[in-house]
């Protein structure tokens, strides 16, 4: 079973919208429980693939839906809690109940990527690709390396970060201002006029034959090279 046949409980329902829209784009498939009863009885077959529970406020009711998830000892399901900073002393005491936990409003990019790590770490997903390599480009995740047509590119963090954001979505069309929240966060005030600015110096940097990987869809937004999907 792939990654994205998996279904993902999320607390509470309906979930934070920034917190959907991660998973969204993320691409996994989800189902918002409002409690035990409804993570129940809307549980797939193969069981839940991991959980992400979000306490804003109501810790005691978030803990209660994490212990019930994680009450079977042969099959708990990973739990990634979500958390106010006000709550945080509150935790102690309850460290069993949750395998991962990040402060909420989380960046998007940590919440992507500390979901990914609790389903690789639990078993229930194969471990990321280390690389993304479409056409001449080349991507090493784990060294923060490119390269284009064998050539290296001198990137800045958030160039690499970018490119690494649209390469690993080939095909689908991003609004600035999903590409500024997924990559920047939702608390960065620069505007949306700063993707453009990123876009216009990686497109230099990938050089004229290779610019045309990052297209400009006119009035939407940017998109990557073609879909790896492609109609029958």
């Amino acid at each position: 079973m792939s990654d994205a046949d998996q279904l993902v409980a999320v607390h509470p329902d309906p979930p934070p919208p920034e917190l959907a829209r991660v998973l969204d784009l993320a691409g996994h498939r989800w189902k918002a429980v409002a409690d035990a009863a409804a993570a129940d009885a809307d549980r797939p077959p193969e069981g839940w693939a991991a959980a992400v529970v979000v306490a804003a406020d109501e810790l005691d009711r978030a803990l209660a839906l994490c212990r019930h998830l994680r009450a079977d000892p042969t099959d708990p399901v990973p739990v990634l809690l979500v958390v106010s900073g006000a709550l945080l002393d509150d935790l102690t005491g309850h460290l069993d109940l949750f395998d991962d936990f990040c402060l909420h409003p989380a960046h998007p990019r940590e919440l992507e990527v500390r979901l990914a790590h609790l389903t690789v770490r639990a078993g229930r997903a194969a471990p990321p690709d280390e690389t993304i390599e479409y056409g001449p480009l080349s991507m090493n995740l784990q060294t923060y390396q490119a390269v284009v047509d064998g050539r290296p590119l001198d990137l800045t963090y958030m160039e690499y970060e970018l490119l690494r954001f649209l390469a690993a979505h080939p095909g689908r069309v991003f609004t600035r201002e999903a590409i500024l929240s997924q990559v920047w966060g939702y608390d960065y005030y620069g505007g949306a006029r700063t993707v453009d600015v990123h876009v216009r110096r990686l497109r230099a940097k990938l050089g004229e034959e290779h610019a045309g990987l990052i297209e400009t869809v006119r009035s939407v937004g940017y998109r990557f090279g073609q879909s790896r999907w492609q109609p029958r």
